[in-house]
């Protein structure tokens, strides 16, 4: 079986990106896997390794050479040359970095929907820098949802001690109980069943959290989860999928129950990403579930603090790579 192409988004220029992808072109791990391409920008690539004495052995290709018949034999480079260096400050917001950072998932997207890449592995981007640049979307996920056109997208992260699922994404704190809708809980916990079976190759041991302190007491914290998170569980458990919950928050990530489920699906961002980021910070993935191509990413942001300084730690874009090449290969066989 012939190693999956995968096409690894560059990010934010003036981010961690271009040095995670430059050390994922030449780790060892990834090129067992897969078929890097990263598509970005060939000028601060060739930057960030000149300054930080990186490896950087990859063919160049034409953005109009990528569509079905596309395969690359060894690590490649989609130069976009949609930024100049000049524009590019490490460590710095700015509009035109927002820009291409987008422009470079636009076109992966476009590319792996005609069969170009087998799966999109994504660098970090920055929430503001998008904004600045006229860019109206929350993050990858809900930007992925609209290129795709999908009808439902949901975050979730795995990592060797939890996998976590969110049911609301990008929101103010103050939104999300607006946004706790059924048909978006058991949605969320459909895909998640879904996605975790293949992964697993059994059926997943789900749970779910309450949104409200020790569930809600019987309403007094909350109703949410009478009003709507009990019966998107009564649904999903009716089609044949076994989920519990819901638990509360508090006590849903000790140790024990850590070793009794497999993935937890969680009512909002930091209910899930905390613990997950605690626990899995470095070895950690993005996948986003719901899309009709395979989306990985690393489970962390820009960092712009330590950008082109030599001190990202590209772990997560390894595992990343090396997870989306396994969908693809569980793809290729069902």
């Amino acid at each position: 079986m012939s190693r999956p192409i995968i096409a690894i988004t560059m990010g934010d220029p003036a981010g961690v990106g271009p040095e995670i992808c430059l050390r994922a072109l030449s780790d060892p791990r990834v090129l067992k896997a897969c078929v890097p391409v990263v598509v970005g920008n060939l000028e601060v690539l060739n930057a960030v390794s000149r300054r930080l004495d990186i490896p950087f052995a990859a063919d160049t290709v034409h953005h109009d050479d990528v569509d079905g018949s596309f395969a690359p034999a060894r690590p490649s480079v989609v130069d976009m040359h949609i930024i100049s260096l000049a524009d590019v400050t490490p460590g710095r917001v700015n509009a035109a970095c927002g820009h291409v950072a987008y422009d470079y998932v636009a076109y992966a997207v476009e590319r792996a929907m005609a069969g170009g890449f087998n799966a999109i592995t994504t660098a970090p981007i920055s929430k503001e820098a998008l904004h600045k640049a006229g860019v109206d979307f929350a993050g990858h996920t809900e930007m992925l949802k609209a290129l795709t056109r999908s009808k439902r997208a949901v975050m979730m992260l795995t990592g060797p001690r939890l996998t976590v699922a969110l049911v609301t994404t990008h929101l103010p704190l103050k939104e999300v109980p607006r946004a706790i809708k059924l048909h978006h809980v058991a949605g969320a916990i459909r895909l998640t069943h879904q996605a975790m079976s293949q992964m697993l190759g059994r059926a997943p041991r789900i749970a779910v959290l309450a949104l409200n302190c020790h569930g809600g007491e019987a309403g007094i914290f909350g109703d949410e989860e009478r009003r709507t998170i009990i019966p998107a569980m009564t649904a999903v458990q009716s089609e044949g999928i076994e989920v519990a919950g819901p638990l509360s928050p508090d006590t849903a990530f000790t140790e024990q129950a850590l070793r009794k489920y497999d993935v937890h699906v969680c009512m909002y961002h930091d209910q899930g990403l905390i613990p997950f980021k605690m626990l899995c910070f470095d070895e950690g993935v993005n996948v986003t579930l719901g899309l009709p191509i395979i989306r990985t990413s690393v489970a962390h942001g820009t960092a712009f603090d330590i950008a082109w300084k030599g001190k990202a730690e590209h772990s997560s874009m390894v595992a990343a790579l090396t997870l989306a090449a396994k969908l693809v290969r569980k793809q290729r066989r069902s």
